[in-house]
């Protein structure tokens, strides 16, 4: 009897991912709230740097909060390849592939618009950039070139646009902003392309918006790392033990990490512009946790603990999209109200913020259980 040739066999999921993502989303759902409240019980030098980490940099700096946006990002590039290989093992063709692309993006586009109150129908100064909006955007020219180009054309396109962006930055002054230097934040040419295009648009009314056009195409560098890392996994599978995957993982990251301190006096890192240093700096943090986290997880198989993140991240997008729609904290505040009003206004905040947590960790276990995900 003849044998049946085998398939080959589906990319694993991995679940370093959704712990990670869970561990990052965990800053959005309000762990971020609870550790500043915990850092108001002790005032001191160390409390008030931990409670500056859980805010953004003002203009110029690198703060945790600042890794949050760019970590989603990359590990959206991550799984790409491997979303991309089953899609194909499947026999699904190259056109209906790109056309899922650009509709995930296009659809978190729109998601980014309804965060931003679309449906308050204020047509005229509804904010078009949005966290969502640049992921979407980001993540599916990222995804179109990966599904176009080999790997290093790829490079070769990553490091023009940095290179290109950097001197555009650099050397271009916003021409409605006399005197003002070409990286501050009113002389900047982001904030005059965004001010030109959609003035009445943007974020706070302030002109300048850190989700804006220009800033954008630095943004797509980012998901293509996540793109290169995940296409490391899943290519390097059988050729490299994991052990050693997660080893090279963690020396991009240093590598990443001297690019940004190296790129840093000559032009600062800073979130808002998307610097090419903040592009290398967020690397550094996003590929080094990832390579803990894989190495943790998918090497030593030490899993036991991930459940509570893995809640988190199979359904990131839609605790995003709650918080918003839904008023959580008045739900906390039925469930924990009474036991905070037992105890001083420090410690209650404390209550109160882990009780906010508890609240959309349970709906995101009972979505979870039934099977329930938002997926876009």
């Amino acid at each position: 009897m003849k044998p049946q040739p085998t398939k080959p066999s589906a990319p694993q999921r991995l679940l370093s991912l959704d712990a990670l993502r869970g561990f990052d989303m965990l800053f959005i759902m309000g762990f971020a709230g609870l550790v500043v409240a915990l850092c108001k019980l002790r005032p001191g030098d160390f409390s008030a740097w931990m409670s500056a980490q859980m805010g953004h940099a003002a203009w110029d700096g690198f703060f945790h909060h600042d890794t949050i946006f760019p970590l989603f990002l990359f590990i959206a590039g991550i799984s790409f390849p491997f979303s991309l290989a089953k899609q194909r093992g499947k026999g699904l063709g190259e056109r209906s592939i790109r056309l899922k692309v650009i509709r995930r993006g296009l659809t978190l586009v729109v998601l980014g618009l309804v965060y931003n109150g679309l449906f308050n129908l204020d047509f005229a100064t509804l904010r078009l950039p949005s966290v969502l909006g640049r992921i979407g955007l980001a993540w599916m020219f990222a995804a179109l070139l990966f599904t176009h180009f080999g790997v290093r054309t790829r490079i070769a396109i990553a490091a023009a646009v940095l290179v290109g962006y950097g001197l555009l930055l650099q050397f271009t002054t916003a021409p409605d902003a006399a005197g003002a230097g070409p990286l501050t934040e009113a002389g900047n040419i982001v904030g005059y392309i965004d001010r030109t295009i959609m003035p009445a648009h943007l974020y706070g009314g302030r002109g300048f918006d850190p989700e804006g056009l220009l800033s954008t195409l630095p943004a797509i560098v980012t998901a293509m790392l996540g793109m290169f890392t995940g296409e490391f996994v899943r290519r390097s599978e059988e050729q490299v033990p994991s052990s050693r995957k997660a080893l090279w993982m963690a020396a991009g990251a240093v590598v990443m990490l001297a690019l940004a301190l190296g790129l840093n006096p000559l032009q600062p890192i800073n979130k808002k512009l998307w610097t090419p240093a903040f592009v290398f700096a967020a690397g550094a943090y996003s590929l080094g946790m990832f390579a803990l986290f894989y190495y943790i997880i998918d090497v030593r198989q030490w899993r036991r603990w991930t459940g509570f993140f893995r809640v988190i991240g199979v359904n990131s997008i839609t605790i995003y999209m709650i918080q918003r729609i839904v008023r959580v904290s008045y739900t906390s505040e039925f469930f924990f109200g009474g036991l905070g009003s037992k105890f001083s206004p420090e410690v209650a905040a404390v209550i109160f913020s882990a009780g906010y947590i508890t609240v959309c960790w349970l709906l995101l276990w009972f979505l979870d259980r039934k099977k329930i995900y938002l997926k876009v």
